[in-house]
């Protein structure tokens, strides 16, 4: 499995995986860092014009998509996707969706992040999303209380120190 940047082309499957509107999802790619999952086997090429680089620039990453014709058709081999921000030394996981173990590689992004800048990182996992809850869970979060209703549905609210986690592991 490769992970890249996400580019606007991918809103499509990004939405679909989330089940949010694209239009969203499109503003989501340019307000977020966000990463996708892509099934390395399946589209070679792609992993490769990604790889590239990390720029997050929606012209290039549209000339890159144009040129090699498969825009589209990379967008549906996207097995999930993890959006986050940073703020107050806190990195915030404000989405993310896939199986667990597509999760548990994707955590990795904001993880990695969080332990470069030393900020500890937070995510909300609603009830009933045992996938994500278990990728979580094997990340060495801890449940750190309640957090807000979303669509009525309740979410605990995930935290993690990095810095902590590699002190313990060492």
């Amino acid at each position: 499995m490769d992970v890249r940047d996400a580019i606007e082309a991918d809103a499509d499957a990004l939405a679909t995986l989330s089940d949010s509107p694209v239009d969203v999802m499109r503003n989501l790619v340019h307000d977020r860092t966000v990463r996708v999952a892509v099934d390395a086997t399946a589209s070679a090429p792609t992993a490769d014009d990604a790889s590239g680089g990390t720029n997050s620039s929606s012209e290039q990453a549209d000339e890159t998509t144009n040129a090699s014709g498969e825009g589209k058709e990379s967008s549906t081999e996207i097995a999930g996707f993890v959006s986050f921000d940073a703020r107050d030394e806190t990195v915030y996981v404000t989405q993310i969706a896939g199986s667990q173990a597509t999760c548990s590689r994707l955590l990795e992004e904001p993880i990695g992040f969080a332990r470069r800048e030393g900020m500890t990182v937070e995510l909300l996992v609603p009830e009933g999303e045992t996938d994500i809850r278990d990728a979580v869970e094997a990340a060495q979060f801890v449940a750190s209380g309640q957090g807000p209703r979303f669509s009525g549905r309740p979410t605990t609210r995930y935290r993690l120190d990095p810095d902590s986690e590699t002190a313990s592991s060492t």
